[in-house]
């Protein structure tokens, strides 16, 4: 490693034995450090594979992996101090994450190298001991309260737990990353920008075995309500995991002002997936998603209110289907638009979007949507709420949906009605193609 400023030594290539073995946490600190003291830099991390802890990123300091590359976080939790952070939208204490900032400015890890979370045995641990975990698992990327952040082109491995968190930042930049983690790893998302401002997440190959990308903004139990807002996802593959581009559930500070477009989802449960539940708050709007595609998805396009995961996701007022009076706790789904997707290979239902009886979700647009199933469609549950059965091959089920615009839809395959809407009035639908529609009550 070394570091660049106006007087570069590289001890590495200068002759200086290097043991592959050894523990480098306090080398690559120092030189972190030195750079930051220094006013700047780039650290440079090259070839080979190069054994650490957790590691504190500067402000105006470039960590920079070269091709060939690997840094590998060993999982051992002393090397993993306790910081407060977030964990499940809540304040908490949690183990650092391997690579961690907090309130720093111009913060870069770029290159063409390898960051590896090493999380198998982190994820054996939550399987099989959980008693043993003193503190939730470790992200690989988590920065906290940091301006202008920028990861670019390197690819993340196996993170013990969610792979970048960026929470509460401003002007983030996410380019040209490659995340794999096995599709059974646990909790393991992708890109999980919380109540952050002005994000830019583009060109990213996502393989994990979470939500790909998920935009959240902290739950009620959150000291401060802030949104997570002005955010494009460009030109990104996303593949397995359980949903494509994600919204909540912690979702309390509101999420605003998004744009999805140029997008393959590959094998993910869900496509586009807005979730959160009565307790919670917030809103979500202004929601804007474009030429997508996917395929071998189990249902393309959920907007569910009722999410029943997570603490109090089990209490009877989550599910109930009655209205209940609204307040600050109730969320609001608005100004959602989904125009150019195409969905093939689909197997429960074509789309599951529903409001609160108190709160409909309202100024919906679908327009130029085609699905069509797979042949050997597998049943699934489309939205994970109480009184959701089971589907194989179904249209759209819709409900508590107002003011709002459903055209030129064209669903092929599927058995029995395309549309199955319940109280939605003043729901309006042009012209499409499909097996015709079924209105409840």
């Amino acid at each position: 490693m070394h570091t660049n400023n106006a007087d570069t030594v590289d001890a590495t290539r200068s002759g200086a034995p290097e043991v592959d073995t050894a523990l480098e946490t306090a080398a690559l600190q120092a030189q972190l450090d030195a750079a930051a003291r220094a006013g700047g830099g780039r650290v440079v991390v090259p070839a080979g594979v190069h054994r650490t802890g957790a590691l504190r990123l500067r402000s105006h300091v470039e960590l920079h992996l070269e091709a060939g590359s690997r840094l590998e976080f060993v999982p051992e939790p002393d090397l993993y101090p306790p910081v407060e952070a977030r964990w499940e939208g809540a304040p908490t204490v949690v183990h650092s994450p391997c690579l961690y900032a907090n309130g720093e400015t111009d913060v870069a890890i770029t290159g063409l190298g390898t960051i590896d979370g090493q999380g198998q045995r982190w994820w054996d641990a939550f399987r099989h001991d959980r008693e043993s975990m003193v503190y939730p698992r470790p992200t690989l990327i988590g920065l906290h309260e940091c301006e202008r952040v920028t990861i670019r082109d390197v690819s993340l491995r196996d993170s013990p737990a969610w792979t970048v968190h960026p929470l509460l930042c401003q002007d983030v930049s996410v380019a040209g990353v490659r995340i794999t983690n096995p599709p059974d790893s646990p909790n393991t998302d992708g890109i999980n920008p919380e109540s952050c401002r002005n994000v830019r997440i583009s060109d990213c190959h996502i393989d994990v075995g979470d939500d790909c990308i998920t935009l959240k903004s902290g739950t009620e139990r959150s000291p401060e309500r802030v949104a997570c807002e002005n955010v494009t996802i460009t030109g990104c593959t996303m593949v397995h995991g359980h949903g494509g581009v994600v919204i909540g559930s912690e979702m309390s500070g509101g999420v605003r002002n998004v744009v999805i477009t140029g997008c393959v989802f590959q094998g993910t449960d869900r496509g586009i997936r807005i979730k959160s539940r009565r307790g919670r708050g917030g809103v979500v709007e202004d929601i804007r998603v474009t030429n997508v595609v996917m395929s071998d998805v189990m249902c393309p396009i959920v907007v569910n209110p009722f999410y029943f995961c997570g603490p109090d996701g089990k209490e009877p007022h989550v599910g109930d289907r009655r209205p209940y009076p609204v307040d600050d706790s109730t969320p609001v789904f608005r100004r959602i638009h989904l125009a150019h997707v195409t969905a093939r290979g689909v197997h429960a239902a074509a789309g599951h979007l529903y409001g609160l009886p108190e709160q409909p979700l309202t100024e919906l647009t679908l327009d130029d949507i085609a699905v069509s199933f797979a042949d050997d469609a597998v049943p699934g549950q489309p939205a994970m709420a109480d009184g959701v059965d089971l589907m194989v091959r179904q249209g759209f089920h819709v409900g508590h949906v107002a003011d709002s615009d459903i055209t030129r839809v064209r669903v092929d395959g599927c058995d029995g009605p395309v549309f199955h809407v319940e109280h939605s009035p003043t729901l309006r639908r042009g012209e499409g193609r499909g097996d015709g529609v079924r209105d409840g009550d």
